[in-house]
């Protein structure tokens, strides 16, 4: 199967964004992906924010990129578009960080308002970095996510089989490049 990155771009140590992405990253293990996580938030401020190339964090995070098959980006939206946090780490990539790969944008809010920063604030980003296949995203209200005292992400059933179908397509379109690349070796 794929290999697939899941990029959590929120500050918050405690947050519900990288909660749901953890979620969606146990039912991509189930379908036989192996998942590496990348918390934006771990790596050094002074490096992201002083565009520091050649730090090794900074290094290693962009060596993530280039050796998967997939990545699912899980950013908050505040003031209408994705994470600074994020913006701070898709500015040190290489241009082409996501030339043949697919991805999944997910992202959290507080509104509805806030459904369409997807589209109109992180699908063009992503296009431009070269990804091959942006596959829809999903927005889910931060309120929508609950936690049980065992961790476990609670979600509305709506909300749950949007999740689901979702991630069933991004899975579906990691098979399909992996078999062309097969079929083609």
């Amino acid at each position: 199967m794929a290999t697939v990155l899941s990029v959590s771009a929120s500050p918050s140590p405690a947050s519900r964004t990288a909660r749901l992405l953890a979620h969606l990253d146990d039912r991509l293990r189930d379908q036989g992906h192996d998942v590496v996580s990348l918390e934006v938030r771990d790596l050094p401020a002074r490096a992201l924010l002083g565009a520091d190339l050649r730090h090794p964090a900074v290094v290693e995070a962009a060596s993530l990129f280039e050796r998967v098959d997939g990545v699912v980006i899980g950013t908050p939206i505040y003031k209408a578009a994705y994470s600074g946090l994020l913006k701070s780490l898709l500015d040190l990539l290489p241009q082409y960080a996501l030339a043949g790969k697919t991805v999944l944008p997910l992202a959290t809010g507080g509104s509805t308002a806030h459904v369409l920063a997807i589209d109109y604030a992180l699908r063009p980003v992503l296009t431009s970095m070269g990804a091959t296949h942006v596959v829809p995203g999903w927005f889910t209200l931060d309120t929508d996510i609950t936690v049980g005292e065992d961790g476990t992400v609670g979600l509305p059933v709506g909300t749950a089989e949007a999740l689901a179908e979702v991630t069933d397509r991004f899975s579906a379109a990691l098979r399909g490049r992996t078999a062309v690349l097969e079929a083609g070796a």
